[in-house]
């Protein structure tokens, strides 16, 4: 049985331009084509606008693909973590996480016993202690820190409860202890729970050192999809970057 959990086919990904017709598109990468397999934690790399959010948004259906294939077009198969700062006022922890059931909840959108039960073992899993559940998810979600509310958010899309998790610099406001811990927690959900884990990140050292593979984005030429000493080895990183980034002085 195929271990591949997402795959394209010559994916095309770009974006409607709003300066031309509604057919035009602002292409930003041609002909993707590559394969995702369950149980491992990818980390997308490249400099900003080489589409690395474009590609996260059309693999979650939020905007069209231009041209190719993709699959798990179905957003019961994908849960999406976004990198902006989230301020919910009067929101609980519980309401955040219960998002992720609202796909499997009735018409009137009622939450079942089943869903009370997998929104507290996601807070769970990410670490909120058994005996403080109830607390937190009571609690307010703009009381906790940054790195809490990360968690939280990665609850939410466990309890969506998907074979496919794809986060956009779930790391980008916290400080260095907190995106170890953040990174770390993908890294073992991948591989305990079987899911597919593709982040998008500019933490360089950490995706070297955490990933199974690393999905390497360069401006209009594609990208290359392999483990982190292989591209090193290839000098990928300098073609993908413009310069030697193992190198800063030069």
């Amino acid at each position: 049985m195929s271990n591949v959990s997402i795959s394209t086919n010559k994916l095309t990904i770009g974006y409607a331009d709003s300066q031309r017709s509604r057919a035009a598109r602002n292409i930003v990468q041609r002909d993707l084509t590559f394969s995702l397999n369950a149980g491992e934690m990818v980390c997308m790399l490249g400099p900003n606008g080489c589409g690395k959010s474009t590609l996260l948004s059309t693999l979650a259906g939020l905007q069209p693909a231009i041209s190719g294939e993709y699959t798990h077009k179905d957003a019961k198969n994908i849960a999406l973590v976004l990198t902006e700062r989230l301020s919910m006022d009067n929101t609980t922890v519980h309401d955040v996480v219960a998002l992720g059931r609202y796909p499997y909840t009735s018409f009137l959108g009622g939450l079942s016993s089943e869903d009370e039960e997998i929104i507290a073992q996601s807070l769970e899993q990410v670490g909120f202690e058994h005996t403080t559940i109830p607390t937190q998810l009571a609690s307010f979600f703009n009381a906790h820190s940054d790195g809490e509310k990360q968690r939280i958010l990665i609850a939410k899309a466990l309890a969506q409860q998907t074979p496919v998790i794809l986060l956009d610099e779930p790391t980008a406001h916290l400080d260095l202890p907190h995106r170890i811990l953040v990174l770390r927690l993908l890294r073992r959900l991948a591989h305990e729970q079987n899911k597919t884990i593709l982040i998008s990140t500019h933490e360089l050292d950490l995706a070297l050192a955490l990933s199974d593979r690393i999905l390497l984005m360069t401006p209009g030429k594609g990208i290359q999809l392999d483990t982190a000493d292989h591209l090193r080895q290839t000098d990928a990183f300098t073609s993908a970057f413009g310069m030697d980034i193992f190198n800063p002085l030069g």
